[in-house]
């Protein structure tokens, strides 16, 4: 049975975890993601005045929860006509393709990720970390792809907002063994993600992500964005370093891994690694940054 082999950790209730790309990719197709609580009211609110609603308001109030824009990408490559060349990459187009009020009516019964784990606060805190460390990448990006005027901009924002999707996702289904991740990680700092997660759920986030987003067809550029297969094209690395310098800075700022980041940073933006350290380290930071890094 292609099962994970310790069920111990998992979410009462939930069936076993595969211990295989495919079978982890036949697992999430299909899968009715949960959205943060404050989403949820959210969006009952919009659809109590939606004649008052513009593409963009609704456009932003789902880019502020990864999990619903994973939500309206997924379903839109879904519901896209066959005929359609052209990908949705932006969520503005997806919400004006099937008109506001379609679209509220499609997502009128969204469970929120508070709720599905009421009696674990500890998985909630897990998987809160991993939506705070996206908002930081996002912002990162975003900011970056400005100051190099790249014209996909948001596309890279979103790719940096999407990048742990299924970090999120395995706090929900199983808190259990990403806490044992975390441990492991703790115990030694040297350890790579990948590895970490390779040993205990039997497939790496990265390659599950890129298997997904091709499984449920997002946009290329998306995947191309969100991938590290492409690491040497500017507007990947701009999220590369993103979610990078998001994760090593997300329990403060003397990681030993961020002087790579600030060279890799200072090359993007071609500045010098002390401009890169004057725009990203808090002020407190700014004047004993000798003594740090």
């Amino acid at each position: 049975m292609d099962t994970h082999r310790d069920p111990a950790s998992r979410v009462r209730g939930l069936p076993a975890l595969p211990a295989s790309l495919e079978a982890w990719e036949r697992y999430f197709t299909g899968m009715d993601i949960p959205v943060l609580k404050r989403t949820v009211l959210n969006f009952e609110e919009m659809a109590e005045h939606i004649d008052t609603l513009d593409v963009r308001s609704v456009a932003d109030a789902i880019l502020d929860d990864p999990l619903m824009t994973l939500k309206v990408y997924a379903w839109s490559a879904r519901i896209r006509n066959r005929r359609q060349i052209t990908d949705l990459e932006t969520l503005e187009p997806i919400i004006l393709m099937t008109g506001i009020e379609p679209f509220f009516r499609q997502f009128r019964h969204l469970h929120s990720i508070e709720d599905s784990l009421q009696d674990n606060p500890q998985a909630l805190a897990g998987l809160l970390r991993v939506i705070s460390r996206s908002y930081r990448a996002a912002t990162y990006a975003r900011d970056w792809a400005l100051r190099r005027r790249d014209l996909d901009t948001e596309v890279i924002l979103i790719a940096a907002l999407l990048h742990d999707f299924i970090e999120m996702a395995m706090w929900v289904l199983a808190p259990g063994d990403c806490a044992e991740i975390e441990q492991r990680k703790k115990l030694d700092p040297t350890l790579r993600s990948a590895d970490a997660q390779h040993a205990v759920f039997g497939v790496s986030f990265n390659h599950l992500e890129h298997a997904l987003a091709v499984r449920w067809h997002l946009p290329e550029l998306l995947i191309t964005m969100m991938g590290d297969q492409n690491s040497q094209h500017p507007s990947v690395k701009n999220v590369i370093y993103a979610v990078n310098l998001a994760r090593h800075s997300a329990r403060g700022w003397d990681n030993p891994a961020l002087p790579d980041d600030f060279y890799d940073i200072s090359g993007l933006l071609n500045v010098s690694v002390e401009r890169v350290k004057e725009l990203i380290l808090p002020e407190e930071y700014r004047e004993k940054k000798e003594d740090i890094f």
